[in-house]
């Protein structure tokens, strides 16, 4: 759906790790890794206020295969960089 993520996060590189939608299609949640910005929550706060514009841009995508275009809820994911920081443990 996105080719360039940066507008939508402040200029990190945003990474979709899992999406899971509700059974009657009203909600997606959505659960990003954001890469290359210190200040994460931030970065998830733009993306959170970019919602309605990802939102109609799906819309135009899927419009003929669903009847509802589902609102989007942004989660940060942060399994990556827990598993990066176990790592650089185990490195020492």
């Amino acid at each position: 759906m996105l080719q360039d993520a940066a507008p939508y996060t402040g200029g990190g590189m945003l990474t979709v790790t899992r999406v899971t939608v509700t059974p009657d299609l009203q909600i997606a949640r959505i659960h990003v890794s954001i890469f290359g910005l210190p200040d994460k929550k931030a970065a998830l706060k733009e993306l959170k206020s970019h919602g309605p514009e990802l939102r109609y841009q799906l819309g135009v995508k899927i419009r003929h295969q669903i009847r509802i275009i589902p609102q989007l809820q942004f989660f940060l994911d942060d399994s990556l960089d827990y598993i990066e920081r176990i790592d650089k443990l185990l490195n020492q």
